[in-house]
Formats: C-alpha cells, sequence, structure tokens
C-alpha cells in the first residue's frame, strides 16, 4: 500500500493503486507531486501537488485506512460513490513553495508578501526553476 509523503486528505489524490516504477520497482499511488530536498529546513520540500484523485474504489480503500468511513457520509464523498461527479486529475504549483526553494528560505510567510520592487527578479528566476525541476 502507498505512504503519503505527509498525512495527506484521503479523500484527494489516489495513493493506494498498484503501479510499477520504470525499472520495474513496485509502487503505489498515482501522485504526481514535485517533491526535492531543502537544505535550509533539511526536509523534503513539495513544489507541486498533482495527481489523479479517487474514485469510489480508491476513495473507500484510503478513508478504511486512516479511520474515517463516517466521511461517506457527506455529500461530496456521495457524489463520488454515486458516480455524480466526473473522476478528475488536479493539481498546481506551490508559488510561495517554489520561491522558498529558489531564494533558500526556511518560511512560507518569508516570501509570500514579496515587496512589489523584488516581483521584478520572478521573470529571471523562470529559468532556475525549470533547471532545479529538470535537473538540467
Amino acid at each position: 500500500m502507498g505512504t503519503p509523503h505527509e498525512m495527506r486528505a484521503a479523500d484527494y489524490d489516489d495513493w493506494v493503486t498498484e503501479t510499477t516504477s520504470e525499472d520495474g520497482r513496485p509502487m503505489h499511488g498515482l501522485n504526481g507531486d514535485i517533491l526535492l530536498w531543502n537544505p535550509v529546513t533539511q526536509r523534503r520540500h513539495e513544489l507541486t501537488s498533482m495527481g489523479v484523485h479517487v474514485n469510489a474504489d480508491t476513495l473507500k480503500q484510503q478513508l478504511e485506512i486512516t479511520n474515517q468511513m463516517d466521511f461517506l457520509e457527506m455529500p461530496y464523498h456521495q457524489a463520488v460513490l454515486n458516480h455524480d461527479i466526473p473522476l478528475s486529475i488536479g493539481g498546481d504549483i506551490g508559488q510561495s513553495r517554489t520561491f522558498m526553494s529558489l531564494l533558500k528560505k526556511a518560511h512560507l510567510g518569508e516570501v509570500r508578501e514579496l515587496p512589489k520592487n523584488n516581483l521584478r527578479i520572478l521573470p529571471a528566476l523562470l529559468p532556475v526553476f525549470y533547471a532545479v525541476i529538470t535537473g538540467t
């Protein structure tokens, strides 16, 4: 079974579906998060939150694993179980977390409110961000 890299909502990304890595290792989950090592905080740093969201089966599995079966009575969960809403893939780039990494900051508060005159540096950071993500 998959292991979330931090406590995650059991009703969002699928982290139980069996998958296989490119080199044949068994893995779990359909999560597409991009994680980097943050040398400032000395822990992993999530730049993006992406993945295939739960379907009726994985929703039930993950709620059972997290001991949250009572959530199945809620409207959103009922809609997933009854196939009233479409399956989805979602994600976003955490801008503040990306700037934390690029600017070597330890806390979101250090980059949340960048002064307007510092916003001029953002276009210059895009090639750096690309290099960090692609390893080039």
